[in-house]
């Protein structure tokens, strides 16, 4: 039958002592005679169609075999083409599954490009920065979980980019969640993922960012904002790569490296019981200090060039000179924002500057004494408040969301607060 011959056996005495096990088995179950088509495709045999007779022996003649092997080719014809089927519907799953896959990962990436970044690359050469650097190059290979901590506007994101960047997964994507952007009531569903039907207004199935994020990284902005009702789900998943989506029972497996940020005072926190104990222990496996910039003013003269080329590019101007006083004026100012705000000053510079030389104040008349020191940064907030305050009025005090004023002024949200706050800006 492997090889594909008739089997006829007319007598249970005519089998060969080969296959005296299979005789045993026939007069067992009352079979007297017995034949066997081969049920051929493409050479190979995928079944046999079998018919017995259990009254009495009989004969096989050629014309009743010719005849019940077009029975047979049926039997072929039907089970080859289940098997077809059941293949082709297999591989249309892959298929469909590879595609969801895609387009969620694409769907991602344009949200994340549609993103300002900050800066494209980490600028600078003092050895605050150069200490960073090692620490990040010693975590990039492991798949520790990295806890990066900084003030607001540091560059926290561009350090999780470049841990991801020199890592293996770096063929993946890096999923960013920004935890204080997002409503307590959503976040569960856009780090876990949601069945259609979970809560009202969830008219259709949902893959959450874990999901997104299988076999690369995700980048857990500003965790210390978490919910507290939602930090043991996260570390069932740190633990053990596993959670369920809201409103299923089902549990999903992934394979995810954890790269989280905060600017909060995690101790303080845990202290205060606004952040579990147990996950800050398995998220601060390797921390990652990065100093504010008034504590590495080095790097501000490339900082800046490498601001104004940017946005000179950008805007098509050609800006050949940064004048030395504003450098230096420029480092005696403490930054309050680092390097996002700094970022914005030459951005809103670059904007005014009229010729080859940058503008950022006026310092033709301003005399060599104590005061002339503290007026740059005065001159600077006074700016930056009418600023801040234009556009405030332009989205009727708007903050959040895509026509938001933090949008329109490419800040975060939480950080335009920091901002109106320290500058006194309050609505008439």
């Amino acid at each position: 039958m492997l090889d594909g011959r008739i089997a006829p056996i007319s007598s249970l005495d005519d089998m060969p002592d080969e296959a005296a096990i299979d005789r045993e088995n026939c007069r067992r179950l009352g079979v007297k005679s017995n034949l066997c088509l081969p049920l051929m495709v493409g050479g190979a045999p995928i079944g046999v169609l079998g018919l017995n007779t259990t009254r009495a022996e009989r004969c096989w003649p050629e014309p009743l075999i010719k005849r019940l092997q077009l029975l047979s080719q049926i039997f072929t014809n039907a089970l080859a083409r289940k098997r077809a089927d059941e293949q082709l519907k297999k591989q249309l799953a892959e298929i469909e599954d590879l595609k969801q896959r895609l387009e969620k990962e694409n769907l991602y990436l344009r949200d994340e490009l549609r993103e300002e970044m900050g800066f494209e690359k980490i600028i600078g050469s003092s050895d605050e920065l150069k200490y960073v650097l090692f620490r990040v190059r010693q975590a990039a290979p492991t798949d520790a979980t990295v806890l990066i901590l900084g003030e607001t506007g540091t560059g926290k994101g561009m350090v999780a980019h470049a841990i991801h960047g020199l890592s293996g997964r770096k063929d993946r994507p890096m999923v960013t969640v920004n935890c204080a952007a997002l409503p307590a009531n959503l976040i569960e569903s856009e780090l876990f993922g949601r069945e259609k039907g979970a809560f009202t207004g969830s008219y259709t199935r949902q893959a959450g960012r874990f999901e997104i994020a299988d076999k690369g990284t995700i980048f857990l902005d500003e965790i210390g904002e978490m919910p507290l009702e939602l930090q043991s789900k996260l570390l069932r998943v740190l633990q053990d790569g596993e959670f369920e989506r809201l409103g299923s029972a089902k549990t999903v497996k992934v394979d995810v490296r954890v790269i989280a940020a905060t600017s909060r005072d995690m101790k303080k926190e845990v202290s205060a019981g606004k952040f579990r104990e147990d996950l800050f222990y398995r998220v601060n496996v390797f921390p990652v200090s990065i100093p504010p910039l008034r504590q590495r003013t080095g790097d501000i003269p490339q900082l800046v060039r490498h601001f104004v080329d940017k946005y000179a590019r950008k805007s098509g101007k050609k800006i050949e000179t940064v004048p030395k006083d504003a450098v230096k004026a420029l480092q005696r100012y403490s930054w309050p924002g680092n390097v996002r705000e700094l970022e914005h000053v030459i951005e809103r510079a670059v904007i005014i500057t009229e010729g080859p030389v940058l503008q950022i104040v006026d310092y033709s008349q301003a005399p060599e004494a104590p005061d002339a020191i503290e007026s740059f940064p005065k001159d600077m907030a006074a700016m930056e408040r009418e600023h801040i305050l234009r556009v405030l009025h332009e989205t009727n005090w708007i903050i959040g969301g895509p026509r938001g004023a933090a949008s329109i002024l490419k800040i975060h949200p939480s950080t335009l607060r920091f901002r109106i706050k320290k500058l006194g800006i309050r609505r008439s």
